[in-house]
């Protein structure tokens, strides 16, 4: 039988508190971050912007790159684009995309470092 041990620690640290809460986001922008991690939880979002952090392509280079149809991927980009997540530009009949901005980028890169780094 396993005994379940209690906190110790009877003291509120009232001060940690007040700091967390005063630094929490509102209920409004947790659900954007909230929502912004379950777009990119997916692997092939995920390998699309691997592909687009190399720069501007277009949707026929990620469907090549991936091994997807044209169709699949421009599903995907759309979502993306709505969230602001990727953007495009036309050029001709050619439509390019990209991520939007670094901020992006910055993400996927540390959250690679950290589950390269949890993993040795």
């Amino acid at each position: 039988m396993e005994v379940k041990k209690e906190c110790v620690c009877c003291e509120m640290h009232m001060d940690n508190v007040c700091v967390a809460l005063e630094k929490m986001p509102n209920e409004k922008e947790i659900c954007s971050l909230s929502n912004f991690f379950k777009v990119l939880g997916d692997p092939t979002r995920i390998k699309m912007m691997y592909v687009m952090s190399q720069g501007e392509v277009c949707v026929q280079d990620i469907a090549q790159a991936l091994g997807m149809t044209k169709s699949a991927i421009s599903h995907q980009l759309r979502g993306l684009k709505e969230r602001k997540i990727v953007k495009s530009r036309r050029e001709g009949k050619n439509v390019f995309y990209s991520i939007d901005d670094d901020h992006v980028s910055q993400v996927i890169n540390i959250a690679m470092t950290h589950i390269l780094h949890t993993e040795k």
